[in-house]
């Protein structure tokens, strides 16, 4: 009996991996479109208010936009989707994955680092970055991404530390220049009279889509937090904003089976696997 169930089980993760495999691959335009784009209007806005043909507050609502949605080309890029390690061509997806961040100021290399622990050890207590988020309710993951949004709440730098390879010290470092950099471009923008555009149109809509970014990308996929295992540590869940309002995270248990597969298509991919994530007992939230 526990050969016919072995055997059954690699015969249903052969099935998968072959679905998952159909949606894997090929140049992902939105994602290499969309922050060129996103960086581009959001530096835009800064001589437009200055020039005062853009008023401030329609600006503040731009940036909001432009910070709550650049994270994810970024994320792509961290997972070498644009181009693989070893081409030609991987320059251009770490140019993407840069680009992307701008608004964020986030350097790249502290954002893969991390996100590679978080999937190596999804829903860990110690080892995995985002589980401050750990929360039972919505109300309780969204104070936790308010709690996590605070900079002496740096679980980010705590794994950074932890780790000691020369990809963690690097990117120790950008985190450094980063931080130093930013604080140093507010205090000049205040310093000149400009007090108001940087509140507005940077650290404010930074700060409140550093909450909807954690709230969505690391809580609603991974409530409870109390799961771990391939097919237990991330689900799928339906939003009443939607898929797209969502970041695009309604459908995460897909990202953490097969992460090369780019952020759009994991809509069809969850889709066409569902029936093999069902007999996994996957917590699917009525998808």
């Amino acid at each position: 009996m526990a050969v016919v169930a072995q055997v059954s089980q690699q015969s249903l993760r052969a099935q998968e991996k072959a679905i998952a495999d159909r949606f894997i691959g090929g140049f992902p335009w939105p994602m290499v479109i969309w922050p060129f784009v996103n960086t581009t209007v959001w530096l835009s806005l800064w001589p437009l208010v200055f020039a005062g043909l853009l008023p401030l507050w329609a600006g503040f609502l731009i940036a909001l936009l432009n910070l709550s949605v650049s994270y994810l080309p970024s994320h792509d890029a961290q997972h070498n989707i644009i181009f693989p390690e070893g081409s030609r061509w991987h320059w251009f997806n770490e140019l993407v994955g840069w680009v992307s961040v701008i608004p964020m100021w986030i350097p790249l290399s502290v954002l893969r680092v991390t996100h590679y622990e978080h999937h190596r050890h999804a829903n860990h207590p110690d080892l995995d970055p985002d589980y401050p988020m750990a929360a039972p309710t919505a109300l309780g993951g969204l104070g936790k991404a308010i709690v996590k949004s605070q900079p002496r709440h740096d679980r980010y730098g705590e794994t950074l530390n932890r780790l000691g390879t020369p990809a963690s010290r690097k990117a120790m470092l950008h985190a450094m220049i980063a931080r130093v950099s930013q604080y140093t471009i507010l205090a000049a923008l205040a310093w000149s009279g400009h007090v108001w555009e940087a509140l507005l149109l940077w650290w404010l809509p930074l700060k409140i889509s550093s909450v909807y970014i954690n709230f969505y990308l690391s809580w609603a996929p991974h409530r409870p937090m109390t799961q771990q295992g391939r097919y237990s540590d991330t689900r799928a869940f339906r939003s009443i904003w939607g898929n797209i309002a969502s970041s695009g995270m309604q459908y995460h248990i897909i990202h953490h089976l097969y992460p090369t597969i780019p952020l759009y298509r994991t809509p069809a991919a969850f889709r066409a696997l569902r029936p093999i994530l069902v007999q996994r007992g996957c917590d699917l939230g009525s998808m």
